[in-house]
């Protein structure tokens, strides 16, 4: 299945070669979409998922990854991203996407702001927002 939405997030996205995409859940539709156009794409989730076999799924806690030093090997990308992701996980993703010097792109639920400073994009004809924290622009202490 074919949406503007997805069509516009995986553009955006695959300018990136390896990308993690945490809480991936029962949605993999935008990281095949990756997979399909060449990106090497990790998904990770706290609960254990089937997903199609061009993805490489691990079963992790990002607020227990983001209090490691090293997060993990599923978290070595060139960006960390999440799709419809509520405001109490901003921060433990977006600390994990800086420990791997990754950018962190997120979606949220659609009413959330952001719970962490970004720069938004707007996709698909205004119909989805997309948030950015470009790991070039974290204040020194959070690289």
């Amino acid at each position: 299945m074919e949406s503007p939405v997805r069509d516009a997030l995986t553009a955006r996205l695959s300018e990136y070669e390896r990308l993690t995409e945490v809480g991936v859940g029962r949605r993999p539709a935008v990281a095949v979409a990756l997979a399909a156009a060449g990106s090497a794409v990790t998904v990770t989730d706290v609960h254990p998922f089937d997903v199609p076999p061009e993805l490489r799924f691990v079963e992790d806690d990002v607020v227990a990854a983001s209090e490691r030093a090293d997060p993990g090997p599923a978290y070595h990308a060139d960006a960390v991203y999440a799709l419809n992701l509520p405001p109490e996980l901003h921060r433990p993703v977006r600390d994990v996407a800086a420990a791997v010097d990754a950018d962190f792109l997120f979606t949220t639920l659609g009413f959330d702001a952001p719970a962490v400073p970004c720069d938004a994009e707007t996709l698909a004809d205004g119909a989805e927002t997309l948030y950015v924290v470009a790991c070039d622009d974290r204040p020194k202490g959070q690289r």
